[in-house]
Parts: C-alpha cells; structure tokens; sequence
C-alpha cells in the first residue's frame, strides 16, 4: 500500500493567521488534499494527499501566487502532518 505523499512548500509573505487561513481552505478545496498545514513561524505549507493522488506543482505555485504569496521551493515527502506539527512545536 502506498502512503499519502507530504508536499512541503517554503513560502514567504505569511504574516497573520488570517493568510494562513485562507491559504488552508484554497488548498482544501482540492479534490487530491487529505489535509493541511500552515506554519508562519517558519513559512511552511505542508499539503498531505489523499492515497494515490497529487496535486502538480503548477496548481500549488498558482493557488499561493494568486492570494499574493511567494513559494520558494516545493518538496515532495513522506512525513506525516503530525511528525512536521510535532518537529514545529519543539522548535518553537
């Protein structure tokens, strides 16, 4: 069985918890998204999909650049959201 990939994005131009709202409910909006995970703190979007599926990186690019964000760079993983939340926490 194969795991739900991670899609990790380095973003800048998070600033509140308002961006990192609407940027988590335009990526939700995606039929291949399991769920989401917005970090300001370190200017992370992580997208995990739904088994089998992926999002291009064009759609994830156009998704952040028309609510006015800059990805730098976008990562395909294994992690878990869960493993990402816990390594942000101990960050912190």
């Amino acid at each position: 069985v194969a795991n739900a990939d991670t899609i990790e994005m380095k973003v800048y131009g998070l600033v509140c918890g308002f961006c990192a709202q609407g940027i988590e409910k335009t990526l939700r909006k995606n039929p291949a998204t399991a769920d989401v995970l917005v970090s300001l703190e370190s200017g992370l979007v992580a997208v995990a999909t739904q088994e089998g599926r992926d999002i291009p990186d064009a759609d994830l690019t156009k998704a952040l650049t028309d609510s006015g964000y800059d990805v730098k760079a976008i990562t395909r993983t294994q992690r878990r959201l869960e493993d990402i939340r816990n390594e942000l926490k101990k960050a912190k």
